[in-house]
């Protein structure tokens, strides 16, 4: 036999935990939900920033490998003209401007006799590329001069990644 339930009394009352759960859910998020946001958004930045920093830096070093084969062809096609690499005053016949332009990470400079040249590309410090050289030469020699610590150098080809990796 089961015993009758009584009605309950709300005596004009209306359920009170489900009126002020909804008015606060209603109005915004709790601080946990904002902590495990705020948390996430935390790592992701964490591990993004350090890998675009690289990607960054990566392009600065590849663009610097453009000017240097960029000088280099150019150098070639004023020898084919004119049997020399210097021109009449003494100087590197494809002269890099003596300074680098704002937007350039390295600075290219050139050595030549008639017969050979040299080109080096170094870093600017302004743009975060202090310890980075790179050269080129007549016989098409690509050389890794240095390059910051705590990357490793591979000297007979243009270095590109802090694991010695090369182009």
């Amino acid at each position: 036999m089961t015993t009758p339930r009584l009605p309950t009394r709300h005596c004009g009352r209306r359920n009170t935990s489900v009126s002020l759960h909804h008015a606060v859910s209603g109005r915004g998020f709790t601080l946990i939900e904002m902590l495990i946001a705020v948390t996430l958004l935390g790592i992701v930045a964490g591990l993004a920033v350090p890998q675009y920093g690289a990607y960054v830096m990566r392009a600065r070093i590849l663009d610097g490998f453009a000017k240097l084969a960029d000088y280099r062809a150019r150098m070639e096609q004023y020898f084919l003209d004119r049997r020399s690499y210097i021109d009449d005053a003494g100087n590197c016949g494809v002269a890099p401007p003596p300074t680098a332009a704002s937007g350039d990470s390295f600075e290219v400079k050139c050595i030549a006799t008639p017969r050979s040249y040299v080109y080096t590309a170094a870093g600017i410090a302004a743009k975060g590329m202090t310890g980075f050289v790179y050269t080129i030469d007549h016989a098409d020699a690509h050389v890794t001069v240095s390059v910051p610590k705590p990357w490793l150098r591979t000297g007979d080809c243009w270095t590109f990644r802090p694991d010695g990796s090369c182009v």
